[in-house]
């Protein structure tokens, strides 16, 4: 018993290659262990915790840090006026609150501004993390478009809060006596004690959710970001223990240190690689804002295509060009010059064998040759550009001012017309047929893809002309149905056959054997002639199929092979269209009579019989010779129906007059007794239906 293959498990979304992953995971998260390692040494040993006080190395040690807070919040300032975004927004005001009290840290160093420690000294960087802590946990949250938009529109409000708090704060850390953070610290310093916990919750939560960002969206700068959130967070825990100048004290400074020169590294690796600050934050932003960027580079690399494909001329490079309109760094422009260049060859290959893909698909039974080539140039033109066709007329091929015969294609290669146009040959069943001249030089395959467009016209030339051979050839012979069947499928021509619905139509011509015992054999020819021209259009102008001509007799089937929803009308219209077209010729043969042109013997008159039901439908006869027809109790009834019919009428069987409706206008015959039917069968004389006019006679 086969077995159903199984749904493959989706594969989880790695940020990193599966052997490399989990050994990185291990050394980044080591290296976030070891400073607490470090911490819990200190305070457990107290000899190895030691004091050093030195206020010059801290105040500068502070005031760098707060400097590289303040120009990272200020590229971040200035990559927001470029490209609003919610989460850069809030990532700039991490850097810009902890540049603020960093520095106030700095200055309320001993021996700077105030002579001796204070409240501030000791609480200026605990409260600027913690407020940091807020704007770090809501830049990691997956904001929406209403919320983003609500964060952008309170940046200003945001930053103004942002000022006036660091200018209180500074007043009341740095003024004596205005407030008690400008007094010493109590005895051991003064910390936020267990609100610490709060910072480090938040810090802590944002990087989860940042690195759960990364693994979707890998980028050098979120990891940055999630280990900067990481040490902060240590830091918060490190700077609990108030142990001011001791070794474990410094410590935290430290982790401060390396939190923000991490980024700040980061943000250098990336102005290098990207020769800009333009888009050093671009990777952090929100998803819609990430797609908006992808959308304008799509649309930048669109024009450049464009470009390139128009032929455009400058001395200045179009993505250069484009690199101001839509922001692009010189390091984005110059590889969108370069994917530009590729794509623009790639949609110029693509275009060449779309347009062969056509030319193959124009060549179908019932095209003429002059329309097929002129729908070929109009496609291949659009790809190819100015593509040029001459046909052979007495062995010669004339293209503009030169003449081209067989002889001069006897080399593989193909012949110069100018730098940038080539001459192929169009050949029919190895025979020069014309010949084809095409633009080369806009891509390196313009010569190979090229002769494969002058084969495909080749192809689509042979097989038009024989479509057209077999085409006359069998339409003579057989219905257009049958004929199209079998030259788009000529295994509908094998032994065989299937049960189908359909409608027949028989039709003779009453008084065929006394006139044919009184003219001559030319006299019939012509007569059935002139009778079939007449009524052969009435069954095909209905989607008819005739498939035998006995003598005076024909035998067309509706439904099969082509399928009609309302075959049995169609039949109606195809019976009294034949008897409208016979009245016509009876007309013209009798003012012939008159006039002394034709002897005076009474022509023939048609009569149809129509039937509807059941019948096999298929291909009948032998391998060696077969023909297309329908067998079952349906068509003998026609034909009985037909031989019972008078001249000029129409009988229909019951069947067919119950799928007409209201709409047909019939005269019962009553139940007819017909030969090689046990039961009577109830019979019709059509009149006129629906959309046809009166035919009755």
């Amino acid at each position: 018993m086969p077995t159903s293959n199984p749904r493959p498990r989706p594969q989880p979304d790695l940020y990193l290659p599966p052997a490399t992953q989990p050994v990185r995971g291990v050394v980044w998260a080591i290296h976030m262990v070891i400073p607490m390692l470090g911490l819990w040494l200190l305070l457990a040993q107290d000899d190895i915790n030691i004091i050093w006080q030195h206020e010059t190395s801290h105040f500068w040690l502070i005031i760098l840090v707060a400097g590289i807070n303040l120009a990272l919040g200020l590229l971040m300032t200035r990559a927001l006026i470029r490209r609003p975004d919610a989460r850069i927004l809030l990532v700039s005001l991490v850097f810009l609150t902890n540049a603020g009290f960093f520095f106030l840290h700095g200055l309320s160093t001993p021996k700077i501004i105030l002579p001796t420690g204070s409240m501030g000294f000791d609480l200026d960087q605990p409260v600027g993390l913690t407020v940091a802590s807020i704007f770090a946990f809501m830049s990691a949250l997956p904001l929406d478009g209403r919320a983003a938009q609500a964060v952008l529109a309170a940046a200003r409000p945001l930053r103004a809060g942002l000022a006036v708090l660091l200018l209180a704060w500074t007043a009341a850390s740095l003024l004596p006596g205005l407030t008690p953070l400008s007094a010493p610290p109590p005895p051991g310093g003064a910390t936020l004690g267990a609100f610490s916990l709060v910072a480090v919750a938040l810090y802590g939560a944002a990087a989860v959710m940042m690195f759960r960002l990364h693994r979707r969206r890998p980028a050098a700068m979120l990891v940055s970001l999630i280990t900067a959130y990481t040490l902060l967070a240590e830091a918060m825990i490190a700077g609990m223990s108030r142990n001011n100048w001791h070794l474990s004290w410094w410590e935290w400074h430290i982790l401060l240190t390396f939190a923000f020169v991490f980024v700040a590294y980061s943000g250098y690796l990336q102005f290098r690689h990207e020769g800009s600050s333009a888009g050093l934050f671009d990777s952090i932003a929100l998803a819609a804002t990430v797609r908006r960027l992808q959308a304008q580079y799509a649309q930048a690399l669109e024009a450049l295509v464009d470009h390139l494909r128009q032929g455009s001329v400058s001395r200045v490079p179009v993505a250069t060009r484009l690199a101001g309109k839509f922001g692009l760094t010189e390091a984005q422009a110059a590889v969108l010059d370069r994917a530009g260049a590729a794509l623009a060859n790639e949609r110029e290959i693509s275009d060449r064998l779309a347009a062969l893909v056509d030319v193959g698909r124009g060549a179908r039974v019932g095209r003429a040759e002059r329309e097929l080539l002129s729908a070929s140039l109009d496609r291949v033109r659009q790809a190819y550009g100015d593509v040029r066709i001459s046909l052979v007329a007495d062995g010669t091929v004339s293209m503009g001012s030169a003449d081209y015969r067989e002889a001069d294609f006897a080399r593989a290669t193909p012949l110069r017309d100018g730098h940038d146009r080539r001459i192929y040959p169009l050949t029919v069943k190895g025979r020069l047929a014309g010949v084809i001249r095409v633009p080369v030089g806009v891509t390196p395959q313009d010569e190979p893809l090229a002769a494969l467009l002058a084969n495909q016209l080749s192809i689509a030339l042979e097989n038009d002309r024989l479509y057209a051979e077999l085409s006359t050839l069998f339409r003579q012979y057989m219905s257009p149905d049958v004929a199209s069947a079998l030259l788009a499928d000529p295994a509908q021509a094998a032994l065989g056959g299937s049960l189908v619905e359909l409608t027949s139509l028989f039709a003779d011509l009453k008084g065929f054997t006394t006139f044919s015992e009184k003219v001559s054999p030319g006299e019939i020819v012509e007569m059935l002639n002139r009778y079939h021209t007449a009524a052969v259009p009435c069954i095909l102008d209905n989607g008819g199929t005739i498939v035998q001509f006995v003598g005076d007799a024909l035998l067309a089937l509706f439904n099969a092979p082509a399928r009609q929803a309302d075959h049995a009308r169609a039949a109606a219209r195809a019976g009294l269209a034949m008897q409208e077209a016979a009245e016509r010729v009876a007309a013209e043969v009798l003012g012939e009579q008159a006039a002394g042109r034709r002897n005076t013997i009474e022509w023939p008159k048609f009569r149809v019989g129509i039937n509807t039901g059941m019948a096999l439908v298929g291909n009948i006869g032998s391998p060696e010779l077969r023909g297309f027809n329908a067998m079952g109790d349906c068509v003998n009834v026609a034909a009985r129906l037909q031989s019972l019919a008078e001249p000029g009428t129409v009988v229909i069987g019951s069947t067919t007059r119950d799928l007409l409706g209201e709409t047909a206008v019939a005269s019962p015959l009553g139940p007819l007794r017909l030969k090689g039917k046990d039961q009577p069968v109830e019979a019709f004389v059509l009149r006129s239906i629906a959309g046809h006019p009166d035919s009755g006679k």
